[in-house]
């Protein structure tokens, strides 16, 4: 059975890992985007990462520049902008697509598993949330609506 752990990904500092380095810990996926009306939610995520990563959270973030152009920048502009406006000291990777022929396989993979409304598996905005259990599986999937605040609950009981 397929895991988030048969994956790898590039950081924003240009370094690949593999998605092994995150066994055993429970993972907050988001595609993110800077330029994006529910950017104000990297604030909550890096709330949840500090209050949680002691115990086994980590949130990765994955901008994604295909719903409105939100994510035009380059990867240090990326980071430096989590990092400066939010504070964000969560994982930050390169740029990526969720949907389409060019989606990351990590993607691909997760909105096969835990589908969308009405069963749709493309993502649909920016701030898409995938919730995975500390054995890789994808637990829950979160509509970008879904404050991170509220995702607090299910994450603890993960934990």
């Amino acid at each position: 059975m397929a895991t988030v752990y048969d994956f790898h990904a590039v950081t924003s500092g240009g370094n690949e890992i593999s998605f092994t380095t995150f066994r055993g810990r429970v993972l907050l996926v988001v595609n993110t985007a800077s330029k994006c009306g529910f950017t104000p939610q990297y604030e909550g995520l890096e709330t949840l990462y500090r209050a949680y990563r002691d115990r086994g959270l980590t949130v990765l973030g994955f901008p994604c520049n295909q719903f409105g152009g939100q994510e035009p920048g380059p990867a240090a502009e990326i980071q430096e902008f989590c990092r400066t406006v939010y504070g964000v000291s969560f994982p930050i990777f390169e740029k990526v697509e969720v949907n389409g022929a060019n989606a990351h396989p990590l993607y691909k993979f997760l909105a096969r598993e835990k589908r969308g409304l009405l069963g749709t598996a493309a993502i649909k905005w920016n701030f898409t949330k995938f919730l995975i259990d500390r054995t890789g599986q994808a637990v829950r999937r979160y509509s970008p609506r879904k404050k991170p605040a509220a995702l607090e609950t299910a994450i603890r009981q993960l934990l």
